[in-house]
């Protein structure tokens, strides 16, 4: 079947310009997209079984040679034991710095391929095929790779851009529906913090993006990344505008790490974050009511969410407190000032997000 070219959006930062091809049939363009890349013949899969049993052979008809390094995918496989079984895997399969590897999966996949990318050997080439939604909007662009420790997400990691991305909708057929739930709420997030035209874009085409038109979902990943890539541009390694992507992300990772990375996909605990910024950022008078509101019925229609009503709000700030941007003992949150735009602040207190929690359904 003939496709039309991909769509392709060039990042540009200050220690990388590579671009990001996004369209159906991407994947049969993988091994151009790495040899114009630059990346030698020696290439390592990192995958996880289940991504590869859906879409490994088509991975193969593009780079027949490769023999996957296949970890378990989620969260809490998201570990310095994990990354280390991909080490052993590299030097049982002889890499050298001539040696490239592709990360095939979704975030976890990447942000785990990736960090074994920038510490073995001192760093080799990266490559990202993401294959949930949450990944092709997000996670595969701008760099940041690493893993978790029990106290925290994220807690080990390096910016470490790719050489090339390649998105291809059509991976995400195979993908559960609360899995790609999860990445229509990272979705929202650039609409929210970024971009209005975004946010309405999202609620106009919601029923052709749930059924996964490409023709719906390839203009909403390229929106995306071509927000991620002007943001990544401007500030590579998050010393200031850059943060405006947490939006969301402090509670959400909290909610992660309180539960053990057992209860919460990532875009469902940064959908309650977004809920609980927009509540605090509306009690300040920083976000109009009704665009909070507005926020709030686009997550609902999007479906349900986990509970969270056994979880305590005050024990949930312990884990917000040993966020990784918190600096000097002050908490960086972002706060949306409206749809289509967010600030960063420091002097939220306790008292008023003890109250924006308990408002999305924590208890006391």
């Amino acid at each position: 079947m003939t496709h039309a070219p991909p769509l392709r959006i060039d990042i540009e930062t200050p220690s990388r310009r590579y671009p990001v091809l996004i369209g159906e049939g991407a994947l049969e363009e993988v091994r151009a997209a790495l040899d114009r890349a630059g990346l030698g013949p020696s290439r390592f899969v990192v995958s996880s079984p289940t991504v590869w049993g859906h879409w490994g052979a088509a991975l193969q008809e593009a780079l027949p040679e490769t023999a996957p390094i296949l970890v378990p995918d989620g969260e809490r496989h998201k570990t310095l034991p994990t990354a280390a079984r991909v080490y052993d895997a590299l030097v049982k399969g002889g890499a050298d710095r001539s040696a490239a590897i592709v990360t095939f999966g979704g975030g976890v996949i990447g942000d785990l391929g990736g960090f074994a990318a920038a510490t073995f050997l001192r760093g080799l080439p990266l490559a990202h095929v993401p294959t949930t939604l949450l990944a092709q909007v997000d996670a595969a662009i701008g760099g940041k790779v690493g893993v978790n420790l029990p106290g925290g997400k994220n807690l080990v990691g390096a910016f470490h851009q790719p050489s090339v991305v390649v998105a291809d909708p059509r991976v995400l057929a195979t993908l559960p529906r609360r899995e790609f739930r999860a990445g229509l709420y990272e979705v929202l997030k650039y609409g929210v913090a970024c971009e209005a035209a975004l946010f309405d874009q999202v609620g106009r085409d919601l029923g052709p993006l749930t059924r996964r038109e490409s023709s719906a979902l390839t203009p909403v990943i390229a929106a995306c990344c071509r927000i991620k890539g002007a943001v990544v541009a401007a500030d590579e390694r998050e010393s200031g505008a850059r943060r405006v992507l947490n939006f969301g992300h402090t509670v959400g990772h909290a909610l992660e790490a309180a539960t053990r990375y057992r209860r919460f996909l990532h875009g469902e605990a940064v959908a309650y974050g977004m809920l609980a910024a927009c509540r605090l950022a509306s009690a300040r008078g920083a976000m109009p009511p009704a665009d909070s509101a507005s926020v709030s019925g686009v997550i609902a229609q999007f479906g349900p969410l986990p509970p969270l009503n056994d979880l305590s709000a005050a024990a949930l700030l312990e884990y917000v407190q040993r966020d990784k941007k918190v600096s000097l003992g002050r908490l960086h949150f972002v706060l949306p000032t409206g749809i289509g735009g967010a600030r960063i602040v420091d002097d939220v207190e306790e008292p008023e997000l003890l109250r924006a929690l308990r408002e999305i359904g924590l208890n006391e």
